[in-house]
């Protein structure tokens, strides 16, 4: 085939590359990269942790209240995912924040989430913020060809604070980076309006990197379950066989005392704990919990605490 005029040429390059595909979307997440720790895989430590998310609080201007929530969902998504965490589900976590009238979409300090996990049962809580979300399109165009692409950044920071005495277990950063490309000949293909998926890929980028570390900061407090009645010679646990605990299991029982405060900073470092003897696991009940016998010692005050022997 001779080709001799412009016109040919261009009917040609229709013709042989882009007659039902002269738009070709393709979207491309970058790897996010965590600004401060590297991420580490951690074996589970003893049973399950209980563990909850609170609403994240957007700091931008961009996507009200929407970003904050599709962030939170995305974490509880990716820690259910790991297996090494029970989750609380939002709707009983919202229902303690409206009974007890506390701050929500992240908007909270290391004292109220104390009070707000020790309702919840939970082991720890975690709270964070998106401090940056940007969408911007960039593109460059050459003789025959179109080439665009629309680009979501965003930064997170998350804390991860321990229950029982409000210390903050996992503090960090991260960056997430989406971009969609959009490419069309001679002008040929439909104009992509934005793409608010973009949002949560750019979220989920930065959020994912947090996961291992979450697991590993708060699998480095020791395991321990409560009494939460006795019943003659019953004890029940508010751990079962959702946590992970096995029938059979021996657990030391300690009563729990005053609360000890460091004197120079006034945050808590515990209470004191006296040692009443041990129980075995023999029987679970309910959604998530246990009941126990004692085989040494006396019997344990509601409310003391049980750790693995």
């Amino acid at each position: 085939m001779k080709i001799k005029t412009l016109n040919q040429i261009i009917l040609f390059v229709l013709f042989t590359g882009c007659i039902g595909c002269a738009t070709v979307p393709k979207t491309e997440i970058s790897k996010a990269q965590s600004i401060t720790v590297t991420p580490t895989k951690e074996t589970q430590i003893g049973p399950k942790r209980k563990i909850a998310v609170v609403e994240f609080e957007n700091k931008t201007s961009y996507g009200a209240r929407r970003l904050g929530t599709s962030a939170s969902d995305i974490l509880v998504t990716e820690l259910v995912k790991t297996n090494k965490f029970i989750v609380v589900e939002r709707d009983k976590l919202n229902k303690i924040l409206d009974e007890q009238k506390l701050a929500v979409s992240g908007v909270i300090d290391s004292n109220t989430a104390v009070k707000m996990g020790k309702l919840l049962g939970l082991n720890a809580i975690v709270i964070g913020g998106i401090s940056q979300f940007g969408v911007k399109e960039e593109g460059s165009d050459y003789l025959l060809t179109q080439s665009r692409q629309q680009v979501a950044e965003c930064s997170v920071d998350i804390r991860v604070i321990d229950v029982e005495t409000g210390e903050i277990l996992y503090a960090d950063s991260g960056k997430g980076i989406t971009k969609k490309k959009i490419s069309s000949i001679l002008g040929l293909g439909t104009k992509a309006g934005y793409d608010e998926t973009l949002e949560g890929e750019a979220l989920r980028a930065a959020i994912v990197q947090f996961v291992d570390n979450i697991v590993s900061q708060v699998n480095t407090k020791p395991w321990y379950c409560k009494v939460t009645k006795i019943s003659q010679d019953n004890i029940y646990l508010n751990a079962g066989q959702q946590s992970g605990i096995k029938i059979g299991t021996v657990l030391k029982v300690y009563n729990l005392g005053e609360t000890i405060t460091d004197p120079d900073t006034g945050k808590i470092l515990g209470r004191e704990e006296t040692e009443t003897g041990e129980i075995e696991v023999y029987r679970y009940f309910g959604e998530n919990g246990s009941i126990a016998k004692l085989i040494s010692g006396k019997i344990p005050k509601e409310e003391a605490i049980c750790k693995l022997k």
